[in-house]
C-alpha cells in the first residue's frame, strides 16, 4: 500500500547450500521480518517440506518499504515452490494475500479492497485472499477470486483445484442507509436559526461552528446533520470503503460502506490521530470522515497544533503525510462541524445565569482559534438556550425527511451547474471560478462592500460569504444571488462579532 493505492510486490525465493537460515530483504518492517518464523511453522504444520539450506526471500521493488503481515502467504508459496511442491509456473499467475498463523490457517489483513484494485489495474486476474476478507474483495469485478482458509487450500488453488474456494464477484450495490441512526431534527425543540444554518450547511457542503451555553442543543444539532445530507454516490462510497479498509475498520464487515461517516473524536486526541501519521502513516480522523462529517465538540479545548494542521485539508480536500518510508496522500473532503461555549464558564450572555469570566478570559478563550482557521468555517452562529415553552411544545417541529428534500433539490441544481467539473457542492468552488458561479447583482455587491468595510473581512472570508449566499439562493430556487441572500450569509459570521466584543 502507498496511501490508499495498492501496488504489486514480486516475492522471489532462492535456496543455496550452507547452514540453514532465512533472510528477507527488500526493506521489510519489523512485522514482516518476523514472518520468517511464522512462515516456517505454518509450512511444517501444514504438512509441507521446509526447504533446506540458506534461504533468501526478496521483495521487489527493493527501494520501497514493505509493511505488515499480508506477505506471509506469498512468501510461504514461494518457499514451497523451491522444492517443486507446487508448480512454479502457475505461481506467476497469482496474487496471494494473507497473514499465516502457526498452524497454517489464514488470518485477515487490512487494506484488501485497494490491494485487489491495484492487482486488477496491474493486469492480474487471479487472486487468493483470506476467507474473512472475501466480502470486501468481492466488490472488485473482472477477477478470479479465491477465498481460502489455510495454506493447504491456497496450494490446492495453485494446483488447479480451486473450484471449491472460487468466490463470485459482483458490481457493488449501494443499499439505503438507515436514516434514523443519528436521530431526527424533529427531536430538537426550537433553535430555528440553528436548523436553518444546518440546512444551508447540508445543501452546500459548508463547514459550521455552533457557539452557545451548555445544554442549548449544540451536540444534538450536530449529530443530526447526517440525517439531512444527500446519500453517497457509488464513487464516494468506494472511496470511503477504501479508506476504512486501509485503517482496518472493515474486518468482519460485509459489503460497501453506504452511510456517510460521522466521526466524533474527543478533544484529547493527538495531532497524529486527527490528521493521520504514525510509523505506518495510517489515515486519521479527517480522512475517516471523508465525504461525511467530522464533529469537534469543545473546539477550543483541542490542542492548537492539532486543529491548526487542518487548515490545508479544509481547503484542498487532501492531507499529505511525509515519513521516512515515503510520502502518503489521503483524501480528506469532509464537513467540519464544531461547537464551543461563548466563554470558559459557558454562560456569557445567557439570561438567568451569571458569567464568572472577565473580558480578558473571554478574549483568551476565543483567541485559541486562529483567524485563518475561522476564515475556513463558512457558518458561525450563536445559539441560546431554548425557552421552557418551546421545549414542551411537541407540534410543528419539521422532520429531517422534509429538510432533506430541499437539500436534495439544491444539490441537483449544483450538479447541473458544475457539470464537467470535479466539484459536487458550492463549498468546493475554487477562488478562480467565483466570478463565474457566484456573481452578485449590484445591490448585493454594495451590501458586501459595506459589510467588508465595517467588519474587515479577509479575502477568504468574502469568498466564503459568496459561496454561502450561492447556497441560500439555490435553496430558494433562484439563479441570481441577491442582497437578501448576502445579508443572511453575513449574519452567519457571529464569532467574529464575539471576538470583537471580547
Amino acid at each position: 500500500m502507498l496511501g490508499i493505492e495498492g501496488y504489486v510486490v514480486r516475492v522471489e525465493a532462492d535456496s543455496a547450500p550452507g547452514t540453514p537460515a532465512i533472510a528477507i530483504i527488500g526493506l521489510p518492517d519489523r512485522a514482516l521480518g518476523e514472518a520468517r518464523e511464522r512462515v516456517r511453522a505454518a509450512i511444517m504444520n501444514s504438512g509441507f517440506l521446509y526447504p533446506a539450506g540458506r534461504l533468501l526471500v526478496n521483495l521487489s521493488p527493493a527501494d520501497v518499504r514493505k509493511a505488515g503481515p499480508a506477505f506471509d502467504l506469498a512468501i510461504a508459496l514461494a518457499l514451497i515452490g523451491i522444492d517443486e511442491q507446487v508448480e512454479r509456473s502457475r505461481l506467476l499467475e497469482f496474487i496471494a494475500l494473507g497473514e499465516l498463523a502457526l498452524d497454517g490457517k489464514l488470518q485477515p489483513v487490512s487494506g484488501i479492497l485497494p490491494m485487489v484494485l491495484g492487482a486488477r489495474n496491474a493486469g492480474f486476474t487471479k487472486l487468493i485472499v483470506p476467507g474473512v476478507n472475501a466480502d470486501e474483495a468481492a466488490l472488485v469485478t473482472g477477477i478470479e477470486l479465491y477465498a481460502v482458509d489455510s495454506l493447504q487450500s491456497a496450494v490446492a488453488v495453485i494446483g488447479g483445484h480451486g473450484s471449491k474456494w472460487r468466490r463470485r464477484t459482483a458490481d457493488p450495490v449501494l443499499e439505503a442507509a438507515d436514516e434514523f441512526v443519528h436521530g431526527d431534527l424533529t427531536d430538537v425543540r426550537g433553535q430555528l436559526v440553528a436548523k436553518r444554518a444546518l440546512e444551508i450547511a447540508a445543501a452546500g457542503g459548508h463547514n459550521l461552528l455552533l457557539v452557545g451555553p451548555p445544554g442549548c442543543g449544540k451536540t444534538m444539532l450536530a449529530r443530526r446533520l447526517p440525517s439531512i445530507l444527500p446519500p453517497m454516490s457509488l464513487h464516494e462510497a468506494l472511496e470511503v470503503t477504501k479508506i476504512y479498509s486501509v485503517a482496518g475498520l472493515l474486518l468482519g464487515r460485509a459489503g460497501i460502506v453506504c452511510a456517510r461517516p460521522f466521526r466524533f473524536p474527543h478533544h484529547t486526541i493527538s495531532q497524529t490521530a486527527l490528521v493521520g501519521g504514525g510509523a505506518l502513516a495510517k489515515p486519521g480522523e479527517i480522512s475517516l470522515a471523508h465525504h461525511g462529517v467530522l464533529f469537534l465538540d469543545e473546539f477550543p479545548e483541542f490542542t492548537r497544533s492539532a486543529i491548526e494542521v487542518m487548515r490545508q485539508p479544509l481547503e484542498e480536500g487532501t492531507v499529505t503525510i511525509a515519513r521516512a518510508a515515503g510520502t502518503f496522500t489521503y483524501p480528506a473532503r469532509f464537513q467540519l462541524v464544531a461547537s464551543m461555549n461563548p466563554c470558559p464558564c459557558g454562560y456569557r450572555g445567557t439570561r438567568g445565569a451569571e458569567c464568572r469570566c472577565d473580558d480578558a478570559m473571554v478574549a483568551k478563550y476565543v483567541n485559541k482559534l486562529s483567524g485563518p482557521l475561522l476564515d475556513r468555517i463558512d457558518l458561525q452562529i450563536e445559539i441560546a438556550r431554548v425557552p421552557f415553552d418551546d421545549m414542551v411544545r411537541y407540534e410543528g417541529a419539521e422532520r429531517s425527511a422534509c429538510i432533506r428534500e430541499r437539500v436534495l433539490t439544491a444539490r441537483e441544481r449544483q450538479s447541473s451547474r458544475f457539470a464537467g467539473t470535479a466539484w459536487s457542492s458550492n463549498a468546493e468552488i475554487s477562488a478562480s471560478a467565483m466570478r463565474r458561479f457566484c456573481a452578485l447583482d449590484e445591490p448585493a455587491m454594495r451590501l458586501l462592500a459595506h459589510a467588508s468595510a465595517k467588519r474587515q473581512f479577509s479575502a477568504r472570508a468574502l469568498d466564503r460569504i459568496a459561496r454561502v449566499a450561492r447556497t441560500i439562493a439555490d435553496l430558494g430556487a433562484e439563479e441570481t444571488i441577491r442582497a437578501e441572500h448576502v445579508a443572511e450569509a453575513i449574519q452567519y459570521r457571529s464569532l467574529e462579532r464575539l471576538g470583537a466584543a471580547a
